[in-house]
């Protein structure tokens, strides 16, 4: 008899579409055998408002996703929505906005300890398009305590510009981070466990997702 996952991936394949354009999120959902599309939402998130860290990073994610899902051309898809800000003394840290910030960002943050919010949010859009999902996910993240060079030398790096709370898990700050509770994904951008509890709740097994394997 074959095994359940076989009989599950004889399912017609979903199409996906990531409503976000990061990297690294795209690359933890290929590494976990999805292919998805990538389509901005072009939401303007400054105008995105909500009373908590875990909130805003909710409200983001729906509001990526809900935008991508409206279009005719992903008429049919399940589109994955996702947004994360760093919590730090009750303040949610996105991108920040230049370099004397993301300098001043890490002298504070350095020798504590912060939570990364990852909202999560999926469309099901074979419905009548009102159908989703959505969660934040929490990790802890224990920062080490880099000199001043150190932190100038990453900010000159350009990388801190880019990321939510200035510093990555898997890029040049790497180095300043002393542990994390919770999932690593989460920290880089997407909890894959959380995608697949949310894929459940829309009736979707996370292996119909999956690539073919090569033979």
């Amino acid at each position: 008899m074959r095994r359940y996952a076989d009989r599950m991936t004889d399912q017609p394949r979903r199409r996906l579409v990531l409503a976000s354009q990061s990297p690294a999120r795209l690359g933890l959902l290929r590494q976990a055998g999805l292919t998805p599309e990538v389509i901005v939402s072009g939401v303007d998130e400054d105008a995105v408002t909500a009373p908590t860290p875990a909130e805003l990073a909710l409200a983001l994610a729906e509001a990526k996703a809900s935008v991508v899902a409206a279009k005719p051309e992903v008429l049919g898809a399940l589109v994955i929505g996702c947004d994360s800000v760093l919590e730090l003394d009750g303040q949610a840290l996105g991108k920040p906005a230049d370099a004397e910030e993301a300098t001043a960002r890490w002298k504070t943050m350095r020798g504590r300890a912060g939570v990364l919010q990852t909202g999560h949010c999926i469309y099901d859009t074979a419905t009548d398009g009102s159908r989703y999902a959505s969660a934040t996910a929490s990790t802890v993240v224990r920062f080490g305590e880099p000199s001043d060079e150190e932190i100038a030398a990453y900010v000159a790096s350009g990388e801190p510009l880019h990321v939510a709370g200035a510093f990555t898990l898997d890029g040049r700050s790497a180095p300043f981070i002393e542990g994390i509770d919770g999932d690593h994904g989460n920290v880089i951008g997407i909890s894959l466990p959380l995608v697949r509890r949310l894929l459940a709740r829309l009736d979707v097994g996370i292996t119909q997702l999956w690539a073919p394997r090569e033979r």
